[in-house]
């Protein structure tokens, strides 16, 4: 009897500390994730004490830009490697975004305006946000609402999908349009959140050609 209690306690303590394994493995995991989370790009808004002004500051500002490979319109995989040594502007935008319409056809006049300098700008669409890839018929149909708008508005730059799969690289997309501006070395120089100017713009493209 007495063994067969000592037998039962062993057995015990044995789940006993395989329960509490797990139970620290599972802390251990979910701590990390928030970690993660807690240490993930994060732009904010600043005021300029001088003139009033909020500024969007990017965390990214003077690093080298996120790496990625999207798919655009046809198919092909782009990668942001593929344009080493150029001056790039990743544009985060949707078409179902009214600011990104008004963008646009400045980002198309600067984008041939300094093309021969070796400017290119990456139109980033975030609209498949909640499209399922397994779902062929929603994800074509996506592609097919894209297609249509870059059409329309003329766009000759490269057009990328599936933007937010890589939107928390970026800081997050608070507000569209969002632009990164980097130099020919692949670093942030300039960010923008938000519509602004075509002055604004033009200036940070040069900033971007300039380093």
């Amino acid at each position: 009897m007495k063994r067969n209690t000592l037998v039962l306690s062993v057995v015990l303590l044995i789940l006993a500390i395989f329960a509490w394994a797990g139970w620290a493995n599972f802390e251990y995991r979910n701590q990390a994730a928030e970690r993660l989370l807690a240490s993930a790009a994060k732009g904010e808004l600043v005021v300029d004490a001088s003139t009033g002004d909020a500024k969007y500051v990017s965390p990214l500002m003077g690093k080298p830009a996120p790496a990625f490979a999207l798919e655009d319109l046809s198919g092909k995989t782009v990668s942001l490697a593929d344009y080493k040594g150029k001056a790039v502007l990743v544009n985060f935008w949707a078409t179902w975004c009214s600011p990104c319409k008004i963008e646009t056809p400045w980002l198309i006049e600067l984008r041939n305006q300094y093309a021969s300098q070796g400017f290119e700008i990456l139109g980033v669409s975030t609209e498949s946000d909640g499209v399922d890839k397994d779902d062929k018929a929603a994800w074509d149909k996506n592609k097919a609402l894209i297609a249509k708008s870059v059409q329309q508005m003329h766009m000759p730059y490269p057009v990328l999908i599936d933007g937010d799969s890589i939107s928390d690289q970026y800081g997050g997309l608070d507000e569209l349009p969002t632009s990164f501006f980097l130099d020919r070395k692949g670093n942030v120089v300039a960010a923008q959140l938000g519509l602004t100017s075509k002055s604004d713009i033009e200036d940070n493209i040069k900033k971007a050609l300039a380093n």
